[in-house]
């Protein structure tokens, strides 16, 4: 199956594919991603639903106590390291890149707390980069699908980067995020209604 069919199928099941995480700024995404690991965005949310009316510059993230900002993350788990993080990189931002959140991903990258899924979504997003992040959900849909074939989310990056022309990425990556999170669920894949189950490695596989 070509890339076009693929991307024309994921787009007629998530038409509305689109960053989930509540923003106005690159700094503010960049905060959401941060606390989204191993937390729901609904839960990031509500979060920064809440911080965002006290704090939403570096200058301001990068003046707080670290005890001050846990009690306000404590809901997205990891909320000390968290926390920590979220500090340093806004003092770097402030410091290094003139309170501006850099539109690069090797500046990026040298945020605490900022990997590359971290930085590729920052640069998608906010920058409108072509990247492709690669998360749990589309980890799990690239290597059912089989249009990977990675053990890790960094290979299984460089494989859709590949398969898939570099105008396409951004897209890409919300479509294989929707898809992984409202239809090819980790335990109980809802296949029957998947217009890419024909052409797909697991479910061809499972018989």
């Amino acid at each position: 199956m070509n890339y076009e069919k693929i991307i024309l199928n994921l787009q007629t099941m998530h038409p509305d594919a689109e960053c989930e995480l509540n923003h106005k700024t690159p700094f503010e995404l960049l905060v959401a991603v941060i606390l989204s690991a191993q937390c729901t965005d609904k839960r990031v949310n509500e979060i920064t639903g809440k911080l965002f009316l006290k704090y939403n510059t570096p200058e301001q993230f990068a003046a707080l106590e670290q005890g001050e900002l846990e009690k306000l993350i404590f809901s997205a788990g990891f909320y000390r390291n968290k926390a920590k993080n979220i500090i340093s990189a806004a003092k770097a931002i402030t410091l290094r890149f003139g309170g501006k959140v850099p539109d690069n991903l090797p500046d990026l990258m040298s945020l605490d707390g900022v990997g590359r899924k971290t930085a590729n979504v920052v640069y998608s997003v906010a920058f409108g980069g072509n990247a492709i992040a690669v998360d749990t959900h589309v980890f799990r849909v690239a290597n059912r699908l089989g249009i990977a074939d990675a053990p890790t989310p960094e290979k299984t990056e460089m494989q859709l980067m590949k398969f898939f022309p570099e105008n396409e990425w951004g897209r890409v990556h919300h479509l294989l995020i929707f898809h992984g999170r409202y239809t090819c669920h980790s335990r109980k894949p809802d296949c029957e209604r998947c217009l890419l189950k024909q052409n797909c490695k697991y479910y061809t596989e499972r018989g």
